[in-house]
């Protein structure tokens, strides 16, 4: 068992930081549960067989377990004791994510439910706990391998697979303690008005007050910017407003990722602050303007990469904070301006880092799992938790300025038929509920394969296609209103027209390179490394068909961006620009200069 006493110590949730929290990552009681009958055996009342390192999975190396088999349930317990100053408040226990459906129980009472394994959750844990004395917690996660389920790229067969990885049970973020008045803040929503030059604030609240009021301090390096406030007695969510001054405005983007600090309080009756939380904001807009996606009025385009956040010893859970940092630094060294963060909600803290070093992201869900066989006219059925773990993320992610569009589902494939199916109304409910939450951004319905939607602000396709020049021509349609659209081998469509959307190709490359393997396997075996069509013989031949793919799309007018497969290795996926352990693979900068490449859709617009 390691002998790590607080891993991950960092303040989980940057953009709302309240000064008093305990991390309650480290050691924890554990056990397995693979019948799923721990309730009825006792497990909620008793000590637990093993230990287990939080935030790790039990599938990890880091948490001490290492059991990759299927973990139909797992068990956790903890006695924490509570500091003797957070008296006479109630105290509040956080869960970064828990995979997949989690009980929560404070000195044997229910004190939360929740289902999805990306999103946080909150045990309110109200009178039972009192301060300077002991709670015992545990946690029950249940992590079926069948039905439909929002689990990303998780494996439902036992082994690895094509581009499918070890299972993730249980807890595998942050697991924290704060306490707070009966009256508090909750996730404030940040939006920022470039146009106005001004941030507008809604601060949601546990409960109005007689007397009491909100307040919102804004701030950059030479001081204090403005101020505003508003009474906290009527409504529910109080709306603030922030103008910045000319002369104190600064746009954020990729080469200035200038944050605004931003201190909110509640004020009672008599002056007293009863809650405090930092945190910060960025202004910018994204607009669209014909083929392009804007960034602050001017078209960027989007050099994505596509980066699925796994790590070959935690697995979803990035080891070290400085990991989140270095995966950033590293697709930025190759020439990278941003990412779709793929079938994955990224801890909160890696979005901390996007913002502050310039970095554009996609939002996205792990949702594959909704396969449920059958005739390829009805054979994907995601249920409605799809859609509420959905409005998890996005409520967790919305003030983030680094996110410039979201990205509910990928890959949905499915027959398009004159029959509304389940796949039809979950893709529709959460392009419309995504929308109806944030009207600031563009949202694509789904990434490749099945748009059901046909007003998606955004359209896309997927293409391995591994010759440049047949990769050019199949993109040639664009300029006339046609571009490619990912459809059956026979021809039948998955998704609803073209509309004239701005477009992009969201997949791409995905260059089989592995240099061992080239030298050590005879054939193709794909169970020990494999990549998107024929393996290059060379680093030579990666690079010439690297340069000649995304040349296609940079010279392309109406292509506002791209994203290639992919920034690291994945175990058994060996298409990445770095290795699975983050060292080096190729000559980064023969990337870089491919990248940096001038874009027609940029130059167009003067830049």
């Amino acid at each position: 068992m390691p002998t790590h006493s607080v891993p991950r110590p960092e303040y989980p949730r940057p953009q709302f930081v309240r000064r008093d929290w305990l991390n309650v990552n480290g050691l924890w009681q554990f056990e397995t549960d693979r019948g799923d009958s721990g309730l009825e055996r006792g497990l909620l009342t008793r000590d637990l067989d093993g230990q287990i390192l939080v935030p790790f999975p039990p599938e990890s190396e880091l948490s001490g377990v290492g059991d990759t088999d299927f973990l139909e349930a797992v068990w956790y317990r903890r006695v924490l004791t509570l500091p003797a100053d957070w008296a006479g408040r109630r105290v509040l226990l956080h869960f970064g994510a828990v995979d997949h459906d989690t009980t929560v129980w404070a000195d044997g009472t229910e004190v939360a439910r929740h289902r999805g394994g990306f999103t946080p959750f909150t045990a309110d844990l109200g009178d039972i706990a009192g301060s300077g004395r002991d709670v015992v917690v545990t946690v029950r996660a249940r992590d079926t391998r069948s039905g439909p389920q929002a689990r990303g790229k998780q494996a439902i067969k036992y082994a690895n697979h094509d581009c499918n990885y070890t299972r993730v049970t249980g807890i595998w973020q942050t697991v924290w303690l704060e306490p707070v008045h009966e009256a508090h803040l909750r996730r404030p929503r940040i939006t920022p008005d470039l146009a106005g030059s001004a941030f507008h604030l809604e601060l949601p609240l546990s409960g109005n007050r007689p007397g009491q009021v909100v307040r919102a301090v804004l701030s950059d390096d030479e001081g204090e910017v403005c101020r505003a406030e508003a009474r906290a007695d009527l409504d529910l969510a109080p709306r603030l407003h922030l103008p910045v001054p000319a002369d104190r405005r600064r746009e954020w983007g990729p080469d200035d990722p200038h944050l605004y600090d931003l201190r909110l309080e509640l004020v009672d009756v008599r002056g007293e602050v009863l809650d405090t939380v930092e945190s910060y904001a960025g202004l910018r807009a994204v607009g669209l303007r014909g083929k392009a996606v804007t960034l602050n009025g001017r078209p960027v385009f989007q050099r994505l990469v596509l980066d699925q956040g796994w790590y070959p010893d935690g697995l979803m859970t990035a080891p070290t904070d400085e990991a989140l940092v270095r995966d950033i630094e590293l697709a930025m060294e190759a020439g990278f301006n941003g990412a779709r963060l793929h079938q994955k909600v990224f801890e909160e803290r890696f979005l901390y880092h996007a913002d502050r070093l310039g970095y554009l992201v996609w939002g996205e869900f792990g949702d594959w799992g909704c396969e449920t066989g059958g005739s390829s006219g009805d054979n994907q059925q995601p249920d409605a938790s799809y859609v509420g773990q959905w409005l998890e993320a996005v409520e967790r992610d919305y003030s983030h300025p680094s996110i410039v569009g979201w990205c509910p589902l990928n890959e949905t494939y499915q027959k398009l038929h004159d029959r509304i199916t389940v796949l039809d109304d979950v893709t529709r409910a959460m392009f419309l509920a995504t929308k109806a939450f944030d009207a600031t951004r563009p949202v694509i319905d789904a990434s490749g394969y099945a748009h059901r939607v046909a007003e998606t602000d955004v359209y896309d396709s997927h293409s391995y296609e591994q010759d440049p020049e047949a990769f050019r021509r199949q993109m040639a349609g664009l300029a006339e209103g046609e571009p490619f659209v990912n459809s059956y081998e026979n021809g039948a469509a998955y998704s609803q027209p073209y509309r004239g959307q701005p477009y992009f190709v969201s997949e791409f490359g995905g260059i089989w390179w592995d240099p061992e393997a080239a030298a050590a396997q005879s054939g193709e075996d794909r169970t020990l490394s494999w990549g998107y069509g024929e393996r290059v013989r060379n680093e030579d031949e990666f690079h010439e068909r690297f340069t000649g793919l995304t040349g296609v799309l940079l010279q392309d007018p109406a292509m506002f961006g791209y994203c290639y497969t992919q920034l690291t290795d994945v175990f058994q996926e060996q298409n990445g620009v770095y290795r699975f352990d983050r060292g080096t693979k190729l000559d980064v900068e023969r990337i870089r200069a491919a990248q940096t490449r001038p874009a027609a859709i940029e130059e167009r617009d003067g830049r």
